[in-house]
């Protein structure tokens, strides 16, 4: 979205943005705002809503069109964002030429794959919630696709944004915080969002929650790479309403020894 915020504190201001946007720009030279975009938006859920909400009030959307099989949902974030078009077939979005980019924020999660891939043979840039696809060589295929193709495929790790997520990122690269050893992430999910997601889909918690901390973790952690992943898995009450585990342990070796 070429969003550029600043997050202030004693210490200063720390600009952040989508990873390689404003570099791209610097290293281009280019200093103007760049030009509108017309975007899709498939799947008007709990966080399909607030993308079109987003979408709606960014300057560099000239147009808002919708994909919802909920019609009475479909109706209503298409009246308050003013999308220019809504329907129930998210192959209409892809006929329609003017649409430069879709966001994939669908469920349950089995659509994520084959919708992001007949979004890229139209070739459209596109944003998808994680996860990426319930296989590895869905998303490898899904790379190459948009790497041929000349496009852009962007996975939903929006907590890079977070101003307190940016911050640490930036105390690591300025040497504020020293060389690190050892990272360490904990989230905690409340029962009903686990009864939520794991009553749609039978996948770990690895996948569905822990995966913004890893991605977090590896980006605090760019030029290393993991050489070994060792998990454990706690099944209780979770395991026997939904055959999910109820929590998951996860440690990462790097290349270098931090753990």
């Amino acid at each position: 979205m070429n969003l550029v915020g600043e997050w202030t504190n004693a210490r200063g201001a720390y600009r952040f943005c989508p990873i390689g946007v404003e570099a791209e720009r610097q290293a281009h030279g280019d200093t103007q705002v760049s030009r509108k975009i017309n975007v899709g938006i498939i799947g008007t859920g709990w966080i399909g809503e607030i993308r079109a909400r987003t979408c709606a009030a960014h300057p560099l959307v000239e147009s808002l069109h919708l994909a919802e099989i909920d019609e009475a949902r479909l109706a209503r974030v298409a009246k308050e964002t003013r999308a220019r078009s809504a329907t129930a077939d998210y192959r209409e979005l892809l006929q329609r030429k003017e649409i430069d980019a879709i966001i994939v924020s669908t469920t349950p999660e089995t659509t994520h794959y084959p919708f992001t891939r007949d979004c890229l043979l139209a070739r459209k840039h596109t944003f998808l919630e994680k996860p990426m696809g319930l296989e590895l060589k869905e998303a490898d295929e899904l790379m190459a696709l948009a790497r041929e193709a000349h496009l852009k495929l962007t996975i939903g790790y929006t907590q890079r944004f977070n101003p307190k997520y940016a911050y640490v990122k930036q105390c690591l690269e300025d040497g504020t915080l020293g060389r690190p050893v050892t990272a360490l992430v904990s989230r905690n999910v409340s029962r009903s969002i686990g009864n939520k997601i794991g009553g749609r889909i039978r996948l770990s918690p690895a996948v569905m929650e822990a995966t913004h901390d890893l991605d977090f973790i590896l980006w605090c952690l760019e030029g290393r790479k993991p050489v070994r992943v060792y998990s454990q898995a706690v099944n209780r009450i979770m395991e026997q309403a939904h055959g999910v585990p109820d929590c998951q342990w996860i440690m990462v070796t790097m290349d270098d020894g931090t753990v």
